[in-house]
């Protein structure tokens, strides 16, 4: 773990969700998340979190997510939101910025291979 010994892991409250959740015939896919137990602070960083700190803490809730049994359904949460802090789904907020931007294109470059396609069956 990269934290100090004499530095205290500093955590912050949880944020309020901000968008109704997904439910299923089996409820809300967040009643089941292991980070609604007691490891909640781990997942988001509390006011001027030191660099190093900052790192043991996202590895931390990371394997917290790593056990979790909707760890899927939490990131994509978190892609469709988008959620702008926090560790969801096993992903940093930057973790996140990088998967939407490979997703987007993705997106674009589908959409030119069906329009090239369009184009060639018309010609």
């Amino acid at each position: 773990m990269l934290q100090l010994p004499h530095q205290p892991l500093q955590v912050a409250a949880v944020p309020p969700q901000r968008a109704p959740a997904r439910e299923d015939e089996a409820g809300p896919w967040h009643a089941e998340a292991v980070c609604r137990r007691d490891e909640a602070g781990l997942f988001f960083a509390p006011s001027k979190e030191p660099t190093a700190a900052r790192l043991a803490r996202e590895e931390a809730a990371k394997r917290v997510c790593a056990r979790c049994p909707v760890m899927v359904e939490c990131r994509e949460h978190a892609l469709l939101q988008p959620e702008p802090y926090g560790v969801w789904g096993g992903l940093t907020a930057a973790e996140r910025r990088v998967v939407l931007a490979r997703r987007r294109r993705r997106e674009v470059e589908l959409r030119k291979a069906a329009a090239t396609e369009r184009i060639a069956q018309a010609g």
